[in-house]
This record gives structure tokens, C-alpha cells and sequence, in this order.
């Protein structure tokens, strides 16, 4: 049986997979039952498998000749939404849901799992299979990979999936370089002198200051970065010290993160923001600190593996359902631990049609089960053309 009609075969198998996942989610490194669920499984298929970085899990195919080992990837966290999709296999758990695919992350990985198990016979080499935690906080990979997870056997390799709700169910993209932009995140303390709200010239008002910062922050992009690079610098919270009508505060926190799709342009956001801190902090007799994070790199794919990656698409999906995307996403992928490491190619696998709400991170986001034999199958099949060409 070739691999498409093995995926036919084990469908309800890892559909069943997926079902269980998002009945019961669990949030980023609170995956216990998640892995202990999933180790039983391998565990019956007879695949070789332990459990990593507390509660991730590794799984081992063995081909039957000597060769080189691919590794395949599925992140298997949950998030803190509270699911309203109308549907049979609704969360159970409060305030926690597979609001962004991880359960058919997981359940095609297993899918391609149970074909490349039957088909181990034929492989000139091993598969590993990454069943990743915390993707969603951006620490389950490098906790993955300070446990050795790309050794013994070293990985040469990797492709992974993820679901796309801007993308149409059937089709599949994919993208030579960038995939996914790096992260950095950022906190900012502004300090001014606090006064009563109805004498403000007594005072430093942090608040305006905050305002102020907060619009040359978007000049940075606007105005010191090219047009044509993409950047995206967002505040995403900011709190004073009292909620007080009549008190103007002495402090202000921001917070926000930083994405770009060039890890050169990365390292000079840094000091284009303490210059604007700078600036404000002279203009208006205040005082700052800052603090910034790189999280992720530049999620990229790279050229030899996408050849490998658009022949099995090509096998699984037919020609005409690749999509070569002329944007990548701004949106970060802790994968991209992986792609500094070995040569790797990720792929959006599209869930969008009529009547179900395909938004990531909403309460009511949806998909079809069966988008998950279009993931097993190019998983599976990326492996066996890695390994066996």
C-alpha cells in the first residue's frame, strides 16, 4: 500500500487521536495527560519512544537499512480560551482549549506515525517524532533540544505543519526563506513625578510621556526601517500605578513585542527603541528603564528540503493544490529553534470553508478531521523521499 491509501486506512485511528486532544487540553508545560495518552499509543504501535523536557515526548522509528534520521514535529498545548464551538468533542476542560490547531497538529504527526511504522521495512534510515510542549509560550523546543532531542540519533532534517485558517481547505503553502518572523518581547517603566491630577505643573506626567513613547515607537518602523522589510512593533499593554481619577501616577508600564523577517533589522531595534526612550526621558525630565528579549529567530525554510517537501506534496495533494505564498506570516514558531540547527522546511496546511470558523485563537475556531490526511500524508511522505532519495 502506498501512503496515501495508508492514510486512508488509519484515518479514524488518528482523527479519534485528535478528538481526545481537544476534549481535553492542556495548557503550555501541564501536559501530563496529553503525553501520558500519547506514550500509550506509540507504546501499542510498538514504536520506540521516552518522554522529554517533562512532558514532551519522543518517538523512534527504526527503517530497516542504515541511513540518515528526519525528524517530524507537532506542538501538543493547549490555550486559556473557553471554547463556545459547537461540537461533539468540545472541551471539557474550563477555560482551556485547542484554539490553534494542536490537536490536529498531533493527530496528523500520529497519522504519519502509524504509516511510516507499517512501512519501516522500506526506509534507509529513522524517523523521529517530536511531540513538542509549551509552543505557545515559547519554551517546549529548546527544552526539546537542551535534552538532545536533535542527537543520538543526530537529526539531519526536519519538516513540521501547521493549520492555516487564511488558507483554503485543500490547498498547501509553503515558502523558500522565510516562513515565520523572529520574536522579541519588551518591557518599559517610565517614571515620572506623581501630583494631584487638578495641578498637573506640580508634576511629570507619566501618562503623556507614555503616549508620546508609544507614537515614536511606530516611527521606528515608519521612518528607520525600509519600506520593504517587513517589522512590526506593538504595544500591547499599558498600566500605571493607580486607577485613581484625581492622581496623576508616578510610574507607567508598557509592554509589547517586536517581529521581522531579518535577524540583522532585529539587532538594531534595540537601540532605535532606547533612542526614543532616550528622548523623551531628556525632553521631559523623566526617567526610564528598558528591557528587551530576543524569544525566537527567523523562522526559514530552506531550499533543498522544500524540493523534497513540494515532490510529496506533490504526490499527496497534486501540483495544483501548492501554493508558493508571497507573505510570510509575522506570527512566531518556536520550529524555528529547530531551523537554526538542521536544514527544515515548514509548511501551512489550509483549513478554511464554508460554514466553520477557521480563526486562530478565537473561542469558536474550528476544523474539518479531515485536513488531517492531507497533513499525515506529506509528513509521511517528506520522510520516506528524505530517507530513501
Amino acid at each position: 500500500m502506498d501512503v496515501k491509501q495508508l492514510s486512508e486506512k488509519y484515518f479514524e485511528d488518528y482523527a479519534k487521536i485528535r478528538r481526545h486532544l481537544h476534549t481535553y487540553p492542556e495548557l503550555s508545560g501541564q501536559e501530563v495527560e496529553t503525553c501520558a495518552y500519547l506514550k500509550k499509543i506509540l507504546d501499542d504501535l510498538g514504536i520506540e519512544n521516552h518522554v522529554c523536557a517533562k512532558t514532551g515526548l519522543v518517538g523512534l522509528i527504526k527503517g530497516k537499512y542504515p541511513g540518515k534520521t528526519v525528524l517530524l514535529r507537532a506542538d501538543i498545548d493547549a490555550l486559556p480560551i473557553q471554547e463556545t464551538a459547537d461540537v461533539d468533542y468540545r472541551s471539557v476542560n474550563d477555560g482551556i482549549m485547542h484554539a490553534c490547531g494542536h490537536d490536529g497538529h498531533t493527530g496528523g504527526l500520529m497519522g504519519a506515525a502509524m504509516i511510516l511504522n507499517e512501512l519501516k521495512d522500506n526506509l534507509h534510515g529513522n524517523v523521529k517524532l517530536m511531540l513538542q510542549p509549551a509552543e505557545e509560550i515559547g519554551t517546549g523546543a529548546i527544552d526539546m533540544i537542551n535534552e538532545g532531542i536533535l542527537d543520538k540519533p543526530k537529526v539531519d532534517a526536519a519538516f513540521g505543519i501547521h493549520l492555516r485558517g487564511q488558507m483554503d481547505k485543500g490547498l498547501v503553502g509553503y515558502i523558500n526563506g522565510p516562513m515565520m518572523a523572529s520574536v522579541q518581547v519588551f518591557d518599559i517603566t517610565i517614571t515620572g513625578k506623581g501630583a494631584h491630577a487638578a495641578h498637573p505643573q506640580l508634576g511629570i506626567d507619566p501618562i503623556v510621556i507614555a503616549a508620546d513613547t508609544i507614537s515614536e515607537l511606530q516611527n521606528i518602523v515608519a521612518r528607520k526601517i525600509k519600506a520593504n522589510e517587513a517589522v512590526v512593533i506593538s504595544v500591547t499593554s499599558i498600566q500605571s500605578q493607580t486607577n485613581a481619577y484625581n492622581v496623576i501616577p508616578q510610574e507607567v508600564y508598557i509592554k509589547g513585542t517586536v517581529r521581522t523577517l531579518n535577524e540583522e533589522i532585529k539587532k538594531q531595534i534595540p537601540t532605535l527603541m532606547e533612542n526614543v526612550l532616550k528622548g523623551q526621558a531628556l525632553a521631559n525630565d523623566s526617567s526610564y528603564t528598558f528591557e528587551i528579549k530576543d524569544l525566537l529567530p527567523v523562522l526559514s525554510n530552506d531550499k533543498e528540503t522544500n524540493k523534497i517537501a513540494i515532490k510529496a506534496m506533490e504526490e499527496i495533494i497534486g501540483k495544483e493544490n501548492i501554493v508558493e505564498m508571497d507573505d510570510p506570516s509575522m506570527g512566531g514558531e518556536d520550529f524555528a529553534l529547530i531551523a537554526e540547527k538542521v536544514p527544515t522546511t515548514y509548511l501551512f496546511v489550509g483549513i478554511n470553508e464554508d460554514n466553520i470558523n477557521p480563526v486562530h485563537h478565537h473561542p469558536n475556531f474550528q476544523f474539518k478531521d479531515d485536513v488531517l490526511k492531507t497533513s499525515a500524508g506529506i509528513l509521511a511522505q517528506c520522510a520516506i523521499d528524505y530517507l530513501n532519495d
